[in-house]
């Protein structure tokens, strides 16, 4: 292709690129801000949130989305005791093997199995859900631009389409997704759990709640990450301050 067809086809491309980023901008809604207990860098997990988070993920969320980056024994982290987690495994049905003769088998699922979803295979979650697999949430606070605020913003983004806006019968309108036509229906209602410490199960608490137990799917050591940085910028200062007198002692003899 010669020089003049370059230009010329770039000429013809950037407006159309302009158009599609105006477009995409046009299109942007910010998300809902929420002041969560892991921001910041004393930040660190809200347990009780957290457990109710988990038990809206048992009750609602796993009927569709696995956990595959989490084992059940990294729930200790939240406070759950040993027969609590033990129990919490036991639900799983575990497919291993092979025995002594080549055989795969069933088994309950102990603590340092991954939380699978409900399938056993992404063509069979497909299958299932109209040619497109659910996807995992155990990176889901950290795979998507806004993190926690996206997944709490998309839970109560449901609402009627605007005027004009044709939904189809397989999708729902969402006021947060990309594009805003969601193949996931509402997944939360108003007393859709119950809770065990007698919090209101609103459709904006199960929201945060659940969002707050991602958050810790997605990094289980985010307190170890953080209390490791402490130490290391609390030794940065004192090695600071011990060189700094040590380069005054060095030279305080030294004539000027």
């Amino acid at each position: 292709m010669s020089l003049r067809h370059l230009i010329l086809a770039a000429a013809v491309a950037l407006p159309a690129m302009t158009a599609s980023a105006a477009m995409a901008a046009e299109e942007h809604i910010a998300l809902k801000q929420v002041d969560w207990p892991t921001n910041g860098i004393f930040g660190s997990f809200d347990r009780a949130a957290a457990q109710r988070g988990f038990q809206v993920y048992r009750e609602v969320c796993a009927a569709c989305h696995g956990l595959e980056f989490v084992a059940f024994r990294n729930l200790a982290t939240l406070g759950y005791s040993e027969d609590d987690i033990k129990a919490f495994a036991a639900e799983l049905t575990v497919t291993d093997g092979p025995n002594d003769e080549g055989d795969m088998f069933e088994r309950p699922g102990r603590p340092f199995d991954q939380i699978h979803g409900p399938f056993p295979n992404e063509q069979a979650a497909a299958a299932a859900h109209g040619g497109k697999a659910p996807p995992d949430l155990s990176l889901m606070a950290k795979a998507r631009a806004g993190g926690p605020d996206y997944i709490y913003s998309l839970l109560t983004g449901y609402e009627d389409p605007p005027a004009g806006v044709e939904v189809p019968d397989t999708g729902s309108y969402n006021a947060y997704f990309p594009g805003h036509i969601i193949a996931m229906p509402p997944p939360l209602s108003d007393d859709q759990v119950t809770y065990a410490d007698g919090t209101s199960a609103t459709v904006s608490q199960m929201a945060r709640d659940v969002t707050e137990f991602l958050v810790f799917a997605a990094e289980p050591k985010l307190e170890d990450r953080k209390g490791m940085g402490l130490k290391v910028m609390l030794f940065l200062v004192v090695l600071t301050a011990l060189t700094f007198a040590l380069k005054r002692k060095i030279w305080a003899d030294v004539p000027h």
